[in-house]
């Protein structure tokens, strides 16, 4: 596969340069041991979606991990990956925003269904 020079005059018609990018972001599993914390499902703009997208924790913390293939020399490559800084920090923090948010309404919801044993159970032992 050769690559081609592209030139500025070449990439107008097809060049898309918005400065803020829409991710949307499906947390799928959440485990609560080991350095995977989650998996996690993304939407660029409505229009690119990336499956199997890890959000990771290390001892520096939790980071996304792109989904990634393992090469002949036993090193995992990205198969997608952010090009700019920023646009890579842009979406580490959505994902990881994300994550949190799951993490809070799973709670919400554990404590939900905890209030609705506790009104069976009374309402069994006063019948």
């Amino acid at each position: 596969m050769k690559k081609t020079e592209t030139t500025q005059k070449d990439m107008s018609p097809n060049t898309v340069q918005s400065p803020q990018m829409k991710i949307d972001v499906k947390i799928g599993s959440i485990r609560p041991a080991g350095s995977i914390r989650a998996t996690a499902s993304i939407n660029l703009n409505d229009c690119f979606a990336i499956r199997n997208v890890k959000v990771m924790e290390s001892s520096k913390g939790m980071f996304v991990a792109m989904p990634s293939y393992k090469a002949g020399n036993g090193e995992y490559k990205d198969i997608c990956f952010p090009i700019t800084a920023a646009f890579r920090q842009q979406l580490n923090d959505e994902v990881i925003s994300a994550y949190h948010q799951a993490l809070i309404q799973g709670q919400k919801s554990a404590e939900h269904t905890q209030v609705q044993l506790k009104e069976q159970d009374h309402g069994i032992q006063m019948g």
